[in-house]
This record gives C-alpha cells, sequence and structure tokens, in this order.
C-alpha cells in the first residue's frame, strides 16, 4: 500500500463517517478509529525499514546501540501521543487530548536523559 492509497483510504472513511455522524455518531467514530488504528498498523509494519537503516548506521559509527534503542522509543512515543491526541480532539476532548501530549512530552523527557547525560559527558570531557 502506497501513501496514495492510504489517502484514499482516509478520504474514503471519512466519507463514510460524515455520511453515518448525523443518524449513528456512535458508529461513525468507530469506523474513523477503525481507519485510524488500519494505517497506524500498516505504517508500523514498514518501520522496520527504518530499523535496518539505523542499525546499519549504528554499526558503522560504533554508537551504542542503547542510544539507537532511546531515539527509536522517543519517535515511537511521539507517534503514537500525536495519535492519541488526534482521537481525543476528533470525539471533541480537547482538554483531554493536552493531557496525553503532556504525558508524551514527559515519557519523552525520561527516554531522552541517556542521551543528554552521554552528551553532556562529552561537554565535560572536552573542557580543561
Amino acid at each position: 500500500m502506497s501513501i496514495f492509497q492510504i489517502v484514499m483510504f482516509a478520504i474514503i472513511a471519512a466519507i463514510l463517517v460524515i455520511t453515518i455522524k448525523s443518524e449513528r455518531p456512535e458508529i461513525a467514530m468507530l469506523i474513523s478509529l477503525a481507519a485510524g488504528v488500519s494505517i497506524l498498523i500498516f505504517v508500523i509494519s514498514k518501520i522496520s525499514t527504518v530499523i535496518s537503516v539505523f542499525n546499519q548506521l549504528t554499526s558503522r559509527t560504533n554508537i551504542d546501540m542503547i542510544y539507537l534503542n532511546n531515539i527509536l522509543k522517543i519517535i515511537g512515543i511521539a507517534y503514537i501521543t500525536e495519535f492519541g491526541t488526534q482521537i481525543c480532539k476528533d470525539v471533541g476532548e480537547g482538554n483531554l487530548a493536552s493531557k496525553v501530549e503532556l504525558a508524551g512530552k514527559i515519557f519523552i523527557l525520561i527516554e531522552a536523559i541517556p542521551i543528554i547525560l552521554a552528551l553532556l559527558n562529552v561537554v565535560v570531557s572536552i573542557m580543561p
């Protein structure tokens, strides 16, 4: 499935949701959620290519795998947070969406601590 097919799938799902929303809003929300999850599952299946590129990069540059794992976790947290935030906004829960964004930012900060510490160690070792 290409990006064109994903966009067409999303447009068809959106038209279906708009058509059904006035009569059965709960079904429309489920259709929207199912379409979003379907797209997310497809995209996640494509992530193996990105991971293999990162693995090659780390092997060439002798970067510790823990940093790669943390970077991939950070990227995953960001995408999952965005997905959850958009779902909350779609159902009219802007306040809940803000809380999901805050939680995502905190989790990203937690995952970034080892990377920040490594950078600080490099800076300290360079300084006289």
